[in-house]
């Protein structure tokens, strides 16, 4: 039956039995595949990448800070000119005050009159009394009737550098030249040693 079976599929389908045998079609290689190089190049690339972040932070960070020190630093020097500028304007405020500008003419040997006269300027004429005022003056110019100013005390007159609104200054030193003022207290009061 097999014989027979074979006969009839050969008549009814002859191409379902190749008369060759059926083989897989090789080829010669001409040439062995290139070989994947593995990825270093990727990873130093990357280590490098990452290396140049961070120093760039840090080259931010370290100017950043400098410009915090730099601006510290002109900040405490505006605070120091601010304080100049308002000693530079206290001393002017006291010099042109009218107790030292009274105690510097005074210094020069200008009097105050009881009866003062004055020009007016619109006519020419005099008003007041229009005498001559005395050798001495009527108001102590140096002030030592007045309130004290604080702003020119130490301030020196015009004609006499040792002098002051306040008058001479006392010589603390005795013969020896020892100082007779006590020494300043810095630590509260003195106590006694005992035993």
């Amino acid at each position: 039956m097999s014989a027979d079976l074979l006969a009839a599929i050969d008549e009814f389908a002859p191409s379902v039995r190749p008369d060759t045998p059926a083989t897989p079609h090789l080829r010669p290689v001409e040439r062995p595949a290139a070989r994947r190089r593995p990825r270093v190049l990727y990873g130093i690339v990357a280590v490098l990448g990452a290396a140049a972040i961070v120093a760039a932070q840090m080259v931010v960070s370290i100017l950043t800070t400098q410009d915090t020190y730099a601006l510290s630093t002109l900040t405490a020097q505006q605070r120091q000119l601010t304080w100049d500028r308002q000693i530079l304007y206290d001393e002017v405020a006291g010099l042109s005050s009218p107790q030292y500008l009274a105690a510097n003419a005074s210094a020069l040997g200008m009097v105050i009159s009881e009866a003062p006269t004055f020009l007016r300027l619109s006519d020419g004429a005099l008003v007041g009394a229009s005498q001559a005022a005395s050798w001495q003056s009527s108001i102590d110019a140096v002030g030592r009737g007045a309130v004290a100013n604080a702003l020119i005390t130490d301030t020196p007159l015009i004609t006499d550098p040792a002098a002051t609104i306040e008058g001479v200054p006392v010589d603390v030193t005795d013969a020896a030249g020892q100082s007779v003022v006590p020494p300043a207290l810095t630590d509260g009061l003195p106590t006694p040693t005992t035993r």
